[in-house]
């Protein structure tokens, strides 16, 4: 279990180029968008030079005239010599104006990648879901849910993050810096040099901080994947905690994964309130060496007091932005590693999907055909060799066998769910692998062991997004299935609230509103997989009573463990370690006491069985002792 919570959340390089051009073609279609936020970024961070600069020239030319301030020709022009009126015009004409401006140009960027990143977060969404419905089955056999869910959910708020408030702002804090340097060096180089003495010691700092939130961060995603899991697992199996005494253990366990998860985070703050308050200090020490060397120019007649004035501003403006860059390091580490899981979730094949030139398949018959087909979910462990036999428009073809034989493996490779490896599968005489998914799966109702049901109304999961079912169709499914007077004595009716996974549901109900599901769905061939293993005596009697109908005049594949509901089926299918043993009748096949015959004294050992004499008490059946 470690092992898979540390793959899981690996970080990988801060920045990786190829990740970042795969991700930044998400931005194409919002280019012009992404374009205005760029602009408005850059003018945002130029602005942030000229407030200081405009302090400088009040200071200088109205509060400070000796200091022989000479102003670039537009403002000498234009800035009045009356020091109240000039003062006013610098305040409210110049000052005020490009405040509101940046707080404009702030707020457009902010807004406009904001709505990028959520187009981007829903565009992608989309193609991760497409995705994955795409996928053989086999990929969910080798994917816990959690983690799927995982990249839908987090790791995509992740990349909105940083399409939202890391790539643009990345720039506008580069921007700022860069207009901050540029003035600071145009004013006075050899102030600047010294304010920008102290950048070693921030890099140091910076550097620190990165190491320890990148520890602290790995650390905290790792504890947070913990608790969902166990959350999830202890959650779903209360029933079965509070049946063996186990919540103070599990408390206790809850517990530890809590407090890993809380140190973490204590490290991160331990983190985060160190390396604010450190490069405060050192933009302290900047500001101490500008009143100390710039005051001492400005006494000199070296520089003006304006211009000393002005570096302590910008030195106080000049390390917002680098906190911010190191905030936006840890915002692209997280990000590459989050676009690293998508993508390689993105990346995996599509393994059964429709052939470039399908055959079409107009009028279907209902033919079904399984010639010398193979099949292993595992490299050399086969579940089915060699099997072959047909199922006639029609019939009702009943497939029997102990736990692990092969029954189940039929129906996942008949609906092309997993590909046959060898021999094919027909439909009315076509290999299925040449026909379309759509049409293939269009002519098959199945009804599981284990009913799956989503929260809604009972209608709707009946009905289950095809709105060309009718609410007569509904009602007369439910009727035939012996369902409807169940349902007519819900308050709601039909309108009735079903919660997650029918939770309000008995198993029968759930899995006589499933038979339902299949029913109004009028497939040509029905595929039952144990539907009736998991019913209460009852309510299996009103499923044969509904299977009667649902079966008439329809293609029906039958698995079964329990004998008694399919010894009216046209042909029973024996399986036995992946290989078809026997083919025929109830009647046939207990005549010939072979593995059926076996099976059917197993469940039936306490009655008569009136077609063959008793097995001796030493037998038993093939493959288990």
């Amino acid at each position: 279990m470690a092992d898979t919570f540390h793959e899981e959340e690996v970080l990988g390089k801060a920045y990786d180029s190829r990740l970042m051009r795969r991700l930044l073609q998400y931005l194409r279609p919002y280019w012009r968008m992404t374009l205005f936020a760029l602009i408005a970024i850059l003018l945002y961070g130029i602005l942030q030079a000229v407030p200081g600069y405009l302090l400088k020239v009040e200071v200088d030319r109205y509060l400070d005239p000796t200091g022989g301030q000479r102003l670039p020709p537009i403002l000498a022009h234009y800035l009045s010599s009356n020091p109240f009126a000039g003062i006013i015009q610098i305040a409210f004409v110049l000052f005020l104006p490009t405040v509101i401006l940046s707080f404009l140009l702030e707020f457009s960027q902010s807004f406009a990648m904001q709505l990028v990143g959520q187009k981007v977060m829903y565009d992608l969404r989309k193609q991760i879901f497409f995705h994955l419905q795409r996928l053989e089955m086999g990929f969910f056999d080798r994917n816990p849910v959690g983690r799927l869910v995982t990249r839908l959910t987090t790791d995509v708020d992740v990349l909105n993050d940083l399409f939202a408030s890391g790539v643009v702002a990345i720039f506008g804090d580069f921007f700022t810096l860069l207009s901050i340097m540029v003035v600071m060096l145009k004013l006075n180089w050899k102030l600047a040099l010294m304010t920008f003495s102290v950048l070693p010691v921030i890099i140091i700092i910076t550097g620190a901080f990165r190491r320890a939130v990148r520890e602290s961060y790995r650390r905290i995603r790792i504890a947070i994947a913990r608790i969902n899991a166990y959350l999830a697992e202890h959650i779903t199996g209360v029933s079965v905690l509070q049946l063996f005494n186990r919540e103070e253990r599990s408390f206790e366990e809850f517990e530890q994964i809590n407090r890993a998860h809380m140190e973490a985070y204590k490290d991160s703050i331990l983190a985060y309130g160190l390396f604010y308050p450190a490069v405060e200090l050192v933009g302290v020490a900047a500001v101490c060496i500008i009143l100390y060397m710039g005051g001492g120019m400005a006494l000199r007649g070296i520089v003006s007091v304006g211009t000393a004035i002005a570096f302590i501003q910008y030195s106080q403006r000049f390390f917002r932005p680098i906190q911010d860059l190191s905030d936006k390091y840890n915002l692209l580490q997280a990000a590459m590693a989050s676009s690293e899981r998508i993508f390689k979730l993105l990346d995996t094949p599509v393994t059964i999907e429709d052939p470039r030139d399908p055959q079409p398949l107009e009028h279907p018959l209902g033919h079904v055909g399984f010639n010398q087909v193979g099949f292993a979910y595992r490299e050399n462990h086969k579940v089915l060799e060699n099997v072959g036999f047909t199922i006639e428009p029609g019939e009702t073809v009943a497939v029997v066998g102990h736990t692990g034989a092969g029954k189940t493996t039929l129906t996942n490779l008949l609906l092309r769910f997993y590909d046959v490896q060898d021999g094919y599968i027909t439909f009315d005489g076509i290999d299925i692998r040449e026909l379309r998914l759509h049409d293939l799966r269009r002519n098959f109702g199945i009804v599981l062991q284990d009913p799956f049901l989503f929260s809604g109304t009972i209608a709707s999961n009946i009905r289950l997004g095809s709105e060309w079912i009718t609410d007569a169709q509904v009602r007369a499914a439910a009727r035939q299935v012996n369902l409807l007077e169940f349902i007519e004595n819900l308050p709601a009716g039909f309108d009735e609230p079903v919660k997650e996974r029918g939770a309000t549901l008995s198993v029968g109900q759930k899995q006589l509103l499933s038979f339902a599901r299949a029913l109004a769905h009028n497939p040509r061939i029905l595929v039952l997989d144990e539907a009736t293993s998991s019913v209460d005596p009852e309510t299996e009697h009103l499923l044969r009573e509904g299977l009667r109908r649902l079966i008439e005049n329809r293609t029906s594949l039958v698995i079964a463990h329990r004998l008694s509901t399919i010894q009216n089926a046209t042909k029973i299918v024996v399986m036995h370690k992946g290989h078809v043993r026997e083919v025929g009748t109830h009647q046939e096949l207990l005549q010939k006491r072979g593995i059926y015959f076996k099976l059917y004294q197993l469940q039936y050992k306490d009655q008569e069985i009136s077609m063959a004499p008793a097995v001796p008490a030493t037998g038993s059946l093939p493959g288990r002792s």
